[in-house]
Order: C-alpha cells, then sequence, then structure tokens
C-alpha cells in the first residue's frame, strides 16, 4: 500500500491534504517538507531553522507497541529543536485518541494550553478542533510555540489552497488564537 494510502486510511478526512498538496509540498518545499517511510510507517514532517512540525506520524497496527513512534520521535528530537504537532482532543468513545495522547505525553510532549486550533474542513464544511502539542530541549514559551504554528499554517497547511481545492482555508487568524492568561496560569 502507498505511504498516501496508509495515511488516508488512519487519519480522519477532515485533517487530511490532498495528495496533490503533498506531492506538491514535497516537491516545491523540499528544502523544509520531508517524507520519511518504511514497511511500517509514514511521517511527514516540516523542519526550519528553529523548530520541527510534524504533520503526520502513522505506525501500522502490526508494528504499535513495539518502539518504532517512540524511535521516530527520538530521530526529530535529537535536532535539539522544538518539536510540534496537531491531536485530536481525547474521545472517550474512541481508545485510539485516548492511546496516541498517553503515549505523546509519555515522550515528554505537553498541551499547550494558551493555544487553540479551530478550522473548517474545504471536505466536509465542519469546525475541527484540534490540540497543539509540543516538546521542548530548553523551555520554549507557548507564544513562541504558536508564532511557529502560525508559520506551519501559513506556509504548509494552506499552502496554494485555492489552486489546489478550488477554495481557500479561513486565515490563520480565524483558525489559531493565543491567550496570553492561560500560558501564566500553567507557570
Amino acid at each position: 500500500m502507498n505511504w498516501y494510502k496508509k495515511l488516508n486510511q488512519y487519519f480522519p478526512i477532515e485533517e487530511m491534504k490532498s495528495k496533490e498538496h503533498m506531492e506538491l509540498l514535497l516537491k516545491e518545499k523540499a528544502d523544509i517538507y520531508y517524507k520519511d517511510e518504511g514497511p511500517h510507517h509514514v511521517l511527514m514532517y516540516v523542519e526550519t531553522d528553529d523548530f520541527v512540525f510534524v504533520d503526520y506520524l502513522f505506525v501500522s497496527k502490526e508494528a504499535r507497541g513495539q518502539g518504532l513512534g517512540k524511535q521516530l520521535l527520538q530521530s526529530l528530537k535529537e535536532k535539539n529543536k522544538p518539536i510540534i504537532l496537531e491531536v485530536e482532543p481525547i474521545d472517550y468513545e474512541d481508545t485510539d485518541s485516548k492511546k496516541r495522547q498517553r503515549f505523546y505525553n509519555r515522550e515528554g510532549f505537553k498541551h499547550a494550553q494558551s493555544i487553540g486550533y479551530r478550522r473548517r474542513s474545504l471536505a466536509t464544511n465542519e469546525i475541527n478542533e484540534l490540540e497543539i502539542l509540543y516538546w521542548s530541549p530548553t523551555n520554549e514559551s507557548e507564544r513562541s510555540i504558536y508564532e511557529k504554528m502560525r508559520h506551519t499554517y501559513e506556509n504548509i497547511h494552506t499552502y496554494k489552497d485555492k489552486e489546489l481545492y478550488g477554495e481557500s482555508y479561513q486565515t490563520v487568524e480565524e483558525v489559531l488564537t493565543y491567550e496570553e492568561e492561560k500560558e501564566k496560569v500553567k507557570e
């Protein structure tokens, strides 16, 4: 099965970029957008000078629990930059969402309490709410993580969206919010 099919079967439609979108990123943003795939995984990520953004991380059912996800994240941690990713909020009906959150928590990822993410899906027209998780080798502020997320949204998520999907995604201001008070409460 090809890498896109694996991702498409695992991730909800509202979270998926089109295959054309990802191929365009791999081609036109080859200096920052990468694909790492093996028989049991697909990792799509962005790497800039000062952070890594995990766009998609898929580990096959056959390989789960064998440390592959941990190894993939470890290779990103060795870059010694903050790592950011988006995850679905825990759905107690969906054990995968609980396991996913537990996995990232064990790997030292924190929930960015002050960052909100609500985007209308072009595929379903529904509002999709995600949580921002991050790992940092230093004590990175959530304000800094927010700025890196804005950069990712504007340069990756909405890259050539009108051309690819026939319409544009919402602006970054409509999708991402930052509440400074929530970060202060956390400290």
